[in-house]
Parts: structure tokens; C-alpha cells; sequence
């Protein structure tokens, strides 16, 4: 069976590997505007996500409530409690840190267009796809620095909640409220440049995954951490994936979900948006070092969902081909 690499995947590694060759660009006092380029993309992302925010599509999906609920359940409350289940294990500081980087990747809400994707060629609850995946964004803004305030303020000192919500409120509620209001009028251009707008949201992501690991590797951040910890951070983002996607499938037949349902409960319900969780940590993290290995179980949970689920979503595709 021939597995295809994300192309986005081969950038993310790219670009660490220039972050680590050229990471004078990146640190404070730079000549180039990293700071300013993200601030202004990251609200031009919302904005265009507003715009295809589509009221029939999400309309259409909104009745199903159970499988809303079991999926919102999986991404805001399965995974951050699984995840917390380890915090008493954490007997030092860069254990602090590798733990604190799971429960940030665990409290991220679900992402958009793969998820959609990947039902869609499983033959999934498409509108109810669209509907969680775009709502869960929006639930995530609310809900993910809560979680993370339980445990960011031990590592971080200057951690305001008022802040950080005016950060949110202004970077991404109030692009995604102008989008969505703006849809009826620009909505259809938005799909139709869909390929130009999606090359720009992974321009954005790419520049503050650059500015994180040129930060973290100019401080000197990585030199703790091996190859074998690379292996055994991966090993966990399997087990954790894995996890959620069964206990997600178990739950969804003990609530007597159709297969569709099911295949979309499980789709939606184990993603982890890395747009969300690099535009989060430039708000949550943005005094912190080590904002490089808080990114480091993200990107790898990001890469091993894609390749996981395509996989999955193939087999699923051509089973349904079958009967």
C-alpha cells in the first residue's frame, strides 16, 4: 500500500531545519517583523474561516446533538483528562515541561478541513462533520486557556487571563464574527479561492513555527533533548491518538450510533487543530523559552493523525465500495 507524505508535514520539518540553521531571523531584535507578520496573519485566517462559515451547511448538522456532544466531549474533556491522569509522575522541570506540552496539545480544539476530508472519503456524517469541526474552534478559544491556566501560571508568572481572553477576542473572535457576517456577500469568492486561501493559513503557521523553534534554539532549549526522547514523544502521540480514537469508537456504539455517525464521531473527535495550537502558543506561551518543545508533541501528533487516519479512511472508503 503506498503512503503518501503530507506536504505540509515535509514544510513543518523544513522549517525547523532552517529555524536551526538561521535562527538570528526569529529572536527578539530582529530586522524582520516575525511578530507583527503573524499578528496581522493570524487575524486574516480567522477572518477568511469566517467567511466559509456557512449557516445552511452548519444548519444542517446542528439536530444530531449526541454525536455534537460525544465529539466535543473527546476533544475538550477525553483528551485533557487522559492527559492528566500522568501529571503525578512529573518529578522535575523538564518533566513539567514535556507534560504541560501534552496537556496543551490535549486541550486544542479539533481540526477544520482534514477532518471534513477524511470523513467525507470514509463516507462519515458529512454536515455533521462541518458543523463540529467548525464549532470546535470556536468552543476551543473558550475553552483551551482554561485548561491551560490550571497549570501555565507554575511556569509562567505573568499569566493573565484578561490579557490573554483581549488577545483572543481581538486576533480571532472578532475576525471569525466579521468573516461569518460577511459571508452572505463574500463567501462564494472565499470558496472559490479556497487552494490560495488554505497556501496562506500554512504560510501564517509556518512563520510562528520558525519564530518558536528559532527562539527555543538560540536559548539553547533543545540541547537536552535526544533522539530517543524524539522516539519516545512520538511512541506517546501514537498511544494517546490510539486511545481516544477507540474509546471514541466504544462510546459512539454504546450510544447505538449508525455507522456514519461513528466514522465521524471517531474523525472528528480525535484531531488536534495546529493551526489553533500555533496561533494558542504565540498568546499563551509568548514569554516562554521553551516555546519550541511545547509545539514538539503537536507536530508530531499532527503528522501521525494524517498519516493514521488517511490510512483508516481508505480502508473504510473501500469496505463501503465492497457492500
Amino acid at each position: 500500500m503506498k503512503i503518501n507524505i503530507d506536504g505540509f508535514v515535509l514544510s513543518v520539518i523544513a522549517v525547523i531545519g532552517i529555524a536551526y540553521i538561521f535562527p538570528q531571523w526569529g529572536v527578539p531584535g530582529s530586522k524582520i517583523p516575525i511578530d507583527t507578520i503573524s499578528t496581522i496573519g493570524v487575524s486574516l485566517i480567522f477572518f477568511f474561516y469566517g467567511l466559509k462559515l456557512s449557516p445552511e451547511k452548519l444548519n444542517s448538522g446542528i439536530k444530531n446533538w449526541k454525536l455534537h456532544l460525544l465529539v466535543q466531549a473527546s476533544t475538550f474533556v477525553i483528551f485533557p483528562l487522559l492527559v492528566l491522569l500522568f501529571r503525578p509522575l512529573v518529578q522535575n522541570q523538564e518533566q513539567e515541561i514535556i507534560w504541560l506540552a501534552f496537556f496543551f496539545l490535549a486541550a486544542l480544539p479539533s481540526t477544520v478541513s482534514s477532518s471534513v476530508v477524511m470523513v467525507s472519503i470514509a463516507k462519515g456524517n458529512i454536515p455533521a462533520a462541518i458543523f463540529n469541526a467548525s464549532i470546535s474552534g470556536i468552543i476551543g478559544v473558550l475553552v483551551t486557556p482554561l485548561w491551560m491556566g490550571l497549570f501555565v501560571q507554575n511556569a509562567q508568572s505573568d499569566f493573565d487571563f484578561t490579557d490573554i481572553y483581549t488577545k483572543l477576542i481581538v486576533q480571532i473572535i472578532l475576525p471569525v464574527i466579521v468573516g461569518f457576517l460577511l459571508q452572505r456577500f463574500l463567501g462564494e469568492m472565499a470558496q472559490r479561492y479556497g487552494k490560495q486561501l488554505t497556501l496562506f493559513d500554512k504560510s501564517i503557521i509556518l512563520l510562528i513555527i520558525y519564530k518558536s523553534f528559532a527562539e527555543s534554539f538560540a536559548g539553547n532549549v533543545f540541547s537536552s533533548v535526544s533522539i530517543l526522547d524524539i522516539v519516545l514523544l512520538l511512541f506517546a502521540v501514537v498511544i494517546l491518538f490510539y486511545t481516544v480514537f477507540l474509546l471514541t469508537g466504544f462510546l459512539a456504539l454504546k450510544m447505538r450510533f449508525d455507522l456514519e455517525d461513528r466514522i465521524t464521531a471517531q474523525f472528528c473527535g480525535t484531531k488536534k487543530s495546529l493551526v489553533h495550537g500555533t496561533v494558542f502558543s504565540k498568546i499563551l506561551f509568548s514569554n516562554m523559552a521553551s516555546i519550541g518543545i511545547i509545539l514538539l508533541p503537536l507536530m508530531l501528533f499532527h503528522a501521525t493523525q494524517l498519516l493514521i487516519i488517511s490510512v483508516v479512511a481508505s480502508k473504510m472508503s473501500r469496505n463501503a465500495s465492497i457492500d
